[in-house]
């Protein structure tokens, strides 16, 4: 058994110290509340996880700002293609 590189004897020092230190009443609680920390950090950790490959995997979204703006620059300078077309082709006529 091998947690977070402690091993057996380690893990048994260990609940002996606090076992020592805190006492037999107090001990259930500190375990109570050490297992619901965890339990939230856990939570936590799998939760921000999570958001990190959504927006990972989200696909590219264009500038919807600059859309609109691109189409309208667009429409312009096709009018003034045709414009400058018609004009070309006045001009022709009137000099025949």
């Amino acid at each position: 058994m091998n947690i977070f590189g402690v091993g057996l004897p380690e893990v048994t020092v260990i609940l002996i110290l606090a076992l020592l230190i805190f006492g037999p009443k107090k001990l259930p609680e500190l375990g109570k509340q050490l297992g619901k920390t965890l339990k939230s950090l856990k939570k936590a950790s799998n939760e921000f996880q999570n958001e990190i490959e959504q927006v990972m995997n989200e696909p590219e979204r264009e500038d919807l700002s600059q859309t609109p703006r691109n189409k309208i620059t667009n429409e312009l300078e096709d009018l003034m293609k045709e414009s400058e077309e018609k004009d070309l082709s006045q001009s022709n006529d009137n000099d025949k």
